[in-house]
Parts: structure tokens; C-alpha cells; sequence
């Protein structure tokens, strides 16, 4: 009893300011449902057991891509890299939002038909084994398709941290002077 007293006078907004410490890498997680196809940008993915090769995603209710992976039990994860941020806006709705998200992106496919963003750091050809509710988000638990990586790949991984003006901060260390005079440019109002 004393235990969900607790539970209930936590917030979601606390849990979201706690996490905004946690520093995560950035995929573009994409399904295909006939011919619909869709994707969004995603820090909440994981690795979950190495033998079966397992990963979860966690999308939220009632967002495009969540329909599409309901429907058709199968994704796609795209692991970026630093310099693919331009991109991680982008399916995530915070820049170019009149365009449809794939346009002018390259993609390919492997065994499920979802597309995967090229040139990314690897990918994850994936088919669901099993997805709860919890919350207002829908978590998708994947058999993992032997995996691809970039051929030579030597980058750097693209990091999130919630904030998007924190994530300048921390990935421009990363980049040579140059780049960290072009690569960030937040709008002033995002």
C-alpha cells in the first residue's frame, strides 16, 4: 500500500526531467504496411537479449509509425550517426514539417521490406514477437534479422540528450572546428 503512494505522486513530468540526464544514441525506427510506410526518430531502443538477437522499441500510442508496426509486425531500426542529426529532426517533426519525412532520403531494404536510412552507423531488419501496452506507449519487442554495418563504417554515433540545445553541446566536442561552426543551428523558435 505504502509502496503505490509513492508511485502515485510521481509525475510524468519529474520522470522527464530525471531522464533528460540520460545520455542515449538516436535511430530512426520505420515500418511498412502495404504501401504505407513511416518512420520517426527514437532514443527509447535497446538491445534485449543477445541469444535469440532481441530488441524492444518503445513508440508511443497513436503515432504513424506505432500503427504501422501494429499492423505489420515488422520495423526497421537505423542507428545515426553525428552527422546525420539534420535527419533525427526531421522524423522527429521538428523541422521540415510540410515535407513528407522520406522525401529526398535515400533508404534500401532488407528481408522485411522496411526501409532503412542510408548511410547510417547499422541496422536492424526486425519481426515482432511480442508488444504490450503500458502507458500511453506501446512497446514492441523484435527478433532481430542478422544485422548490417556500414561498410568501413569509422564515424561517430549520434547522442541524444533530451534537450535539443543540451545535444549541441554535447556532440560538438566531437566534431572539428569547422563543423562546430556549421553543424549546429537550432532554430530560434523551435
Amino acid at each position: 500500500m505504502k509502496d503505490e503512494k509513492i508511485i502515485q505522486m510521481i509525475k510524468p513530468e519529474d520522470l522527464k526531467e530525471a531522464m533528460r540526464s540520460w545520455l542515449t544514441g538516436v535511430a530512426i525506427v520505420t515500418s511498412k504496411y502495404g504501401e504505407a510506410v513511416h518512420g520517426m526518430t527514437a532514443n527509447s531502443f535497446n538491445s534485449l537479449a543477445l541469444d535469440p538477437p532481441t530488441v524492444l522499441v518503445a513508440l508511443r500510442h497513436h503515432t504513424r509509425t506505432q500503427q504501422l508496426v501494429r499492423k505489420s509486425g515488422i520495423y526497421a531500426i537505423s542507428i545515426l550517426d553525428i552527422h546525420q542529426m539534420g535527419l533525427a529532426r526531421r522524423f522527429a517533426g521538428q523541422t521540415e514539417t510540410g515535407k513528407p519525412r522520406f522525401d529526398g532520403v535515400e533508404t534500401f531494404e532488407m528481408t522485411t521490406g522496411a526501409p532503412m536510412i542510408q548511410n547510417a552507423t547499422a541496422y536492424l531488419d526486425c519481426k515482432v514477437i511480442k508488444d504490450f501496452d503500458i502507458g500511453d506507449t506501446t512497446v514492441s519487442s523484435a527478433k532481430s534479422l542478422p544485422p548490417k554495418l556500414s561498410r568501413g563504417w569509422k564515424g561517430t554515433p549520434a547522442l541524444f540528450q533530451p534537450s535539443m540545445a543540451e545535444i549541441g553541446e554535447v556532440m560538438t566536442d566531437q566534431l572539428n572546428p569547422a563543423e562546430q561552426n556549421s553543424f549546429w543551428k537550432l532554430p530560434e523558435n523551435p
